[in-house]
Formats: structure tokens, sequence, C-alpha cells
């Protein structure tokens, strides 16, 4: 929520793209906890961070810090979700802009020691072959130890990682996150998410006592983790046990 509420700000926003592709960018517009709901038979997403540049480029950014083991196919669902949110009606394949998919995290998802993996679509038989489908995968780990980033993509990694600020620019952020602390309509909104989990859960509660409580439990704890809540929080959040919770998640096969 915190990532969200900093990541509103354009400038900030612009400035952590800037940092991670390496390129200038004169202007972005933000769009935080932007929902796609494209069909009511699928299943929806809530993006921390939904923007596009001058351009038309299209970014989402999400702030990871629990391994939940579906970081590919979750950043493959994401980028459809957002080509079928992009492209209206009627209008030709080659109007889908480009877009730019970025999960920061707290770990290492891959174990190579790396702070940034790229992807992009390459033919198996001839790499230096590419599908220039515009679509592009970025993962970010805060736990990376090689030298494989710009200085101040470094100092974001670490500011992140919980470092403190290093530069100007980490310095700018820790504003931020300290001006949406001390914001009341930031409190306010997080109060107000908090109490809508809180209520649904409660009403949960309700119907469990006719549908069964374990099956209410199931389904918050589906949602929860699929929202890349740690164990803890989300035991803490239904109030059981932590292996409990981990036994009900293996049960339900999203381990």
């Amino acid at each position: 929520f915190m990532f969200a509420a900093v990541m509103s700000n354009a400038e900030s926003c612009r400035g952590v793209l800037e940092r991670i592709l390496g390129i200038p960018i004169r202007k972005v517009m933000v769009h935080a906890e932007h929902v796609l709901f494209v069909n009511p038979e699928t299943r929806g997403v809530r993006l921390d961070v939904y923007a596009d540049d001058e351009h038309g480029t299209v970014y989402n950014v999400e702030m990871q810090t629990t391994d939940n083991k579906n970081l590919p196919k979750r950043s493959r669902y994401y980028q459809g979700q957002m080509d079928m949110a992009a492209l209206k009606t009627g209008k030709d394949f080659a109007r889908l802009p480009q877009s730019i998919v970025i999960f920061i995290c707290t770990f290492d998802p891959f174990g190579e020691g790396r702070h940034i993996y790229t992807f992009c679509n390459t033919c198996q038989e001839n790499t230096a072959l590419t599908l220039d489908d515009d679509a592009v995968k970025i993962i970010l780990s805060t736990k990376g130890t090689m030298d494989d980033v710009s200085p101040e993509m470094q100092r974001i990694l670490d500011y992140i990682d919980g470092k403190g600020a290093s530069d100007e620019y980490t310095k700018q952020l820790e504003e931020a996150v300290r001006s949406a602390r001390q914001n009341e309509t930031w409190r306010l909104g997080y109060m107000t998410l908090e109490y809508e989990y809180r209520q649904r859960y409660e009403e949960g509660l309700k119907e469990g006592e006719e549908t069964g409580i374990a099956k209410t439990n199931e389904r918050f704890i589906r949602k929860l983790y699929e929202r890349g809540e740690s164990i803890a929080s989300i035991a803490e959040f239904v109030e059981l046990d932590e292996e409990t919770v981990k036994r009900i998640i293996e049960a339900m096969g999203l381990e």
C-alpha cells in the first residue's frame, strides 16, 4: 500500500522508471491501485502501479515481498490483461502499445544473484532473432550480488531493502514515504482498505455458519496468498496459526 501511495506521485514514478530502464522519460501519467476487469467470466487484477508515458508505452510496476513461485505466469497474465484493456474493439493489433511489466522483489526469484532479469520473446533456434512484439518483463531483486545495474538503480534497490537513503533521489523517496504516512487521506485510505478486508471477512464468517467456516477461511486465504501476503499476515488476519495456514495453502495446491 505504501509503495502504491508513493508511486502514485508522477515524479516519483518517473524517476524509478528512468533508473530501471536507463532512458529519459519526459512525462508519465500514473494510476495507482488500478483495476483491470476485462470480462466478468475471467479473473480481474489490481495493479499496484499502472502508468503510461508520452510515447504511449504502458507500465505496470509491482512490489513483491513473498516468493509465491508464480511470478512468470503472473507477469504473463498481467501483461495479457493490459493488452486487452489497451486495444479497443475493431482496432488493428499493430496499434498495441509497448508494455513493460516490472516486479520489484525483496528476494531473488531465480537464485542467480542478479539484480535485474529482463525477458523478451526470442527465437529458440536463433536467439539473435527477436519477435519484436513490444512486450517486456523485468524482474528486479534487492538481494542481488552482481554488479549488473547502474549505481542509481543499486541505491534504489538498497533503499527498498531497508538500507536507508544514500543519494538525493532516495532521500526524495524517503521524504515521500514520510509525507504519505502523515497524509490524512492516505491514512484514511489505508484504514478503509483494512476495514474492507475485515468487513468482508466478518461477512464470510457469518456465511460460514451455514456453509462451513473452513470453506470461508480457504477463500480468504487464497485471495490474500495470491495478492502476495505473507503467511504470518494471513494467519493473523484469519486468526489461525501459521502451520494451519501452510497446510491449507498446500492442500489447495498453491505451493
